[in-house]
């Protein structure tokens, strides 16, 4: 089930409180944003965390921003982080990783395609990896974006030697410490093949572990944009030459 690696603290027990960043990105997902958010408070309300919740608007052009200052000012271990404009999926990211202040950080997307419910079960792996890089099972989605999928992290795992079975999932679950020590440059589709390659090639572990997906129910979806996607093949090989570059 491991990527093969170095742990920054391997074999260490998690403390009995645990420190958790939840984060999700959001672009014009009004219909979402409330419903995800709450999911989120009822979950780790439940574990007794150590908690905040970033919701990151990413410049969207409905009232996403506006329904995410509202579920802030209601609760204050809510915070809101605004693009001005739309900066790119990887961008969004970026700032939820950035913006971040407990032990660990987890983020899923804004669209309610997951349940957090079953967040809690990743933090266990923790006490022996660095991250944890969810896979969907079943995954609801048209055939040509499974298809697109699929090939995306084929070729990642053959550029960058992952061994992972869904390097786009949005569940992943990260030591908040690493992203003192890696760079993170991808505005767009790239941004987790980029962070799971710069983590993979300094010897952070990394493992999997399936979760459920879910129709989206609200809501149109972004990232399969031809454009975008197009972008992202086209970036794969100028990523690979910066982080050989780099060593």
């Amino acid at each position: 089930m491991a990527q093969v690696g170095k742990s920054a603290d391997q074999g260490r027990d998690l403390p009995s409180g645990v420190s958790l960043t939840v984060f999700f990105p959001c672009y014009n997902e009004q219909e979402n944003v409330a419903r995800v958010a709450q999911s989120a408070l009822d979950v780790l309300e439940r574990l007794g965390a150590d908690y905040e919740v970033i919701i990151v608007d990413d410049g969207s052009a409905d009232d996403t921003g506006r329904i995410a200052d509202e579920i802030a000012s209601a609760h204050d271990r809510v915070r809101v982080v605004h693009h001005p404009h739309n900066l790119g999926y990887g961008a969004a990211l970026q700032s939820g990783f950035r913006a971040a202040t407990k032990e660990l950080v987890f983020y899923t997307d804004g669209d309610g395609q997951f349940d957090l419910n079953e967040m809690p079960a990743l933090l266990p792996l923790m006490a022996d990896y660095d991250v944890v890089s969810c896979y969907r099972i079943n995954r609801q989605d048209n055939v040509m974006r499974k298809l697109a999928g699929w090939l995306w992290t084929r070729m990642t795992g053959l550029i960058f030697s992952l061994n992972l079975r869904d390097v786009d999932c949005a569940f992943k679950l990260y030591k908040r410490e690493i992203f003192d020590h890696i760079k993170m440059e991808s505005t767009g589709a790239l941004i987790d093949t980029e962070i799971l390659a710069r983590l993979a090639r300094k010897g952070y572990r990394i493992t999997q572990k399936g979760v459920h997906h879910f129709p989206r129910t609200a809501g149109r979806p972004t990232g399969a944009n031809p454009k975008v996607i197009l972008r992202a093949f086209k970036e794969l090989l100028k990523l690979r030459r910066r982080i050989l570059s780099e060593d």
